[in-house]
C-alpha cells in the first residue's frame, strides 16, 4: 500500500550500500579569497561588479569555511552521512590558472580530506564548480580551446595531491549553467552575453571534461571512479502543439551535455542558438569527450510544464528559458508549491528524469549529486529553525528516488544541497538552502529540523513514515 505520490505509510528503505551525502561548493562557503596564495576567480570579479549580485553581496567571507574547517566537518559527522561532496577552488590551487601548484592551497584540501577520513566520511571531489581563475578569463575564458587544456593540467595536479585518499571524482559541475548563464545570458560570472562565446564554451567545457578524464585516469590509483555532474530539469508538453518546442527545450536543457558524453555527438534537436558550429569540433574531440565514465551525477531542482501562451491561465514560470520560443510559456498550476527562488516543486520530475537517464544510459550508475530547496528560514525566539517546507520537500524527493529504484534505476546515492546556508551566486545571501542555518554576522551554525530528519535517514538508510 502506498499513499499519494508513492509515499509509504510505514516508511521506505533504500538498498544496502546506498550513499547518503551532503554537498557544498568552494566559492559559496570558503571565503578567505586573498589568503593562502589564492588568486582571483571570475566570481570574485563578477560579485564586485555593481548591480550583479543581490544587495551587493560577495563571496569574500561567505561561511568562512576556510577558517572553520574542523567545526564544519564535525557538522557533517553529526549528520551521520557517508559522504561529503565539495569542490576544489581552481584559483586556490593555480592562482594564475596554469603552472606549478600552490602547495598552500593544496594543503587546505589535504586537511579537508584527512579530516573526513578521520571521521569515517568519504570525500567526493568536484574539480570545477564555476570558479575559473580570472587570468584565464582575461585570456579568453571557456570560449578559448586552451582553457580546456589548462583544466586538464589542473586536474592532474589535484589528483596527484589527493588521489590516494579520494575514490570518487567529478570533473565538472553543471556546465550548462557555466556556458548558458555565464556566457550566453550574462546572469552569472563572467557576465558575458555572447551567443558565439556560449556555443564555444559548451564545446570547450565538454572537451575539458574529456581531457581531465584522461589526466585523472593517468594519475589516480586503480579503483578510483570518475564522472560528471549535469543539471537537468523536467520538461513536459501540456499541449500537443508545443511538443516540438518541448523536445527542443529538453535537448537544449538536458541532452546538450549528456549526449556528447554518452554518444559522442550533439543532439540533432537543439534549437538554433544552442548549436555548436562544426568548425569548433576538431578531429578526435568527440572521442575524447565520450570516453567511458564510471557514473553520472544529476543535479535536480525543478521542472517546466509548457503551454501555448494564449491557452495559459496559470501563473507563468521560467520564461527566460523559453526566450527563443515567445509563443510558448512555462506555467505553474493552481496550488503548485514553489521554493523561495520561485522554482516549481516537482518531485515527479526527479522520478521521470531518473527513469529517462536509466533508459538513455543503461548500466551507468547514477547519483543525485544535488537536490534541495531555498526557503525563508529564520530562528524562532528559542533559537530553533523549524523548516517544515524543506522537510516536506526532502520527503517527497526521497520518495521519488525510491520509486525510481523500484523501477530498476541504478541509483547509488543522494547528496542534499546544501550542508550550510551560503552565498547563492547572483542571489547573494538571501536564499537559504542549508540543512544548517548560518547566522552570517556571527558565523554561528544552527542545525535546522530538516538536518535532524536527514540524519535519521542517513543513519537508518530509511525514510521514516510521516508524522
Amino acid at each position: 500500500m502506498s499513499t499519494q505520490n508513492g509515499a509509504r505509510p510505514n516508511g521506505r528503505g533504500f538498498p544496502g550500500g546506498f550513499l547518503w551525502g551532503v554537498a557544498t561548493a568552494a566559492y559559496q562557503i570558503e571565503g578567505a579569497v586573498s589568503e593562502g596564495g589564492r588568486g582571483p576567480s571570475i566570481w570574485d570579479t563578477f560579485s564586485h561588479t555593481p548591480g550583479k549580485i543581490a544587495r551587493g553581496d560577495t563571496g569574500d567571507i561567505a561561511c568562512d569555511g576556510y577558517h572553520r574547517l574542523e567545526g564544519d566537518l564535525d557538522l557533517v559527522a553529526e549528520l551521520g552521512v557517508g559522504a561529503y561532496r565539495f569542490s576544489v577552488a581552481w584559483p586556490r590551487v593555480q592562482p594564475g590558472g596554469s603552472g606549478a601548484a600552490n602547495e598552500e592551497g593544496l594543503d587546505y584540501y589535504r586537511r579537508l580530506v584527512d579530516g573526513l577520513g578521520e571521521r569515517g566520511i568519504e570525500p567526493v571531489v568536484t574539480l570545477y564548480h564555476w570558479d575559473l581563475p580570472q587570468p584565464l578569463e582575461d585570456a579568453g575564458g571557456w570560449p578559448r580551446r586552451e582553457t580546456a587544456e589548462r583544466f586538464a593540467d589542473y586536474a592532474a595536479l589535484v589528483a596527484g595531491a589527493l588521489g590516494g585518499r579520494v575514490r570518487r571524482w567529478i570533473t565538472l559541475n553543471e556546465p550548462w549553467v557555466a556556458a548558458t548563464l555565464g556566457y550566453r545570458w550574462g546572469m552569472h560570472a563572467p557576465g558575458r552575453s555572447d551567443a558565439a562565446a556560449a556555443s564555444a564554451s559548451t564545446h570547450h567545457l565538454l572537451l575539458a571534461h574529456g581531457l581531465a578524464l584522461q589526466s585523472l585516469r593517468a594519475t589516480l590509483p586503480a579503483g578510483c571512479e570518475v564522472g560528471i555532474t549535469l543539471d537537468m530539469a523536467g520538461v513536459r508538453a501540456l499541449d500537443e502543439e508545443v511538443r516540438a518546442v518541448a523536445e527542443q527545450e529538453e535537448a537544449t536543457r538536458n541532452w546538450i551535455f549528456l549526449d556528447p558524453v554518452l554518444t559522442g555527438s550533439y543532439p540533432t534537436t537543439l534549437s538554433e542558438p544552442f548549436r555548436v558550429p562544426a568548425q569548433l569540433v576538431e578531429a578526435g574531440d568527440m572521442a575524447t569527450i565520450s570516453a567511458p565514465i564510471d557514473f553520472l551525477g544529476l543535479n535536480y531542482y525543478t521542472s517546466a510544464n509548457l503551454r501555448r501562451r494564449e491557452l495559459a491561465e496559470e501563473l507563468l514560470l521560467g520564461e527566460e528559458r523559453l526566450r527563443y520560443h515567445p509563443e510558448v510559456v512555462s506555467v505553474v498550476g493552481e496550488g503548485t508549491a514553489c521554493t523561495a527562488t520561485g522554482w516549481r516543486i516537482d518531485p515527479d520530475g526527479l522520478y521521470e528524469l531518473l527513469v529517462a537517464l536509466h533508459k538513455r544510459a543503461p548500466g551507468l550508475p547514477l547519483y543525485v549529486t544535488e537536490n534541495g530547496m531555498a526557503a525563508e528560514d529564520y530562528a524562532d525566539p528559542e533559537g530553533g529553525i523549524d523548516d517544515v517546507e524543506r522537510i516536506a520537500y526532502l520527503r517527497d524527493h526521497l520518495e521519488a528516488c525510491g520509486r525510481a529504484i523500484e523501477e530498476g534505476v541504478d541509483l547509488r546515492g543522494y547528496f542534499c544541497w546544501s550542508l550550510l546556508d551560503n552565498f547563492e551566486w547572483a542571489a547573494g545571501y538571501q536564499k537559504r538552502f542549508g540543512l544548517v542555518y548560518v547566522d552570517y554576522p556571527s558565523q554561528r551554525r544552527i542545525p535546522k529540523q530538516s538536518a535532524r530528519l536527514y540524519a535519521e535517514v542517513a543513519r537508518s538508510n530509511r525514510l521514516p513514515p510521516p508524522g
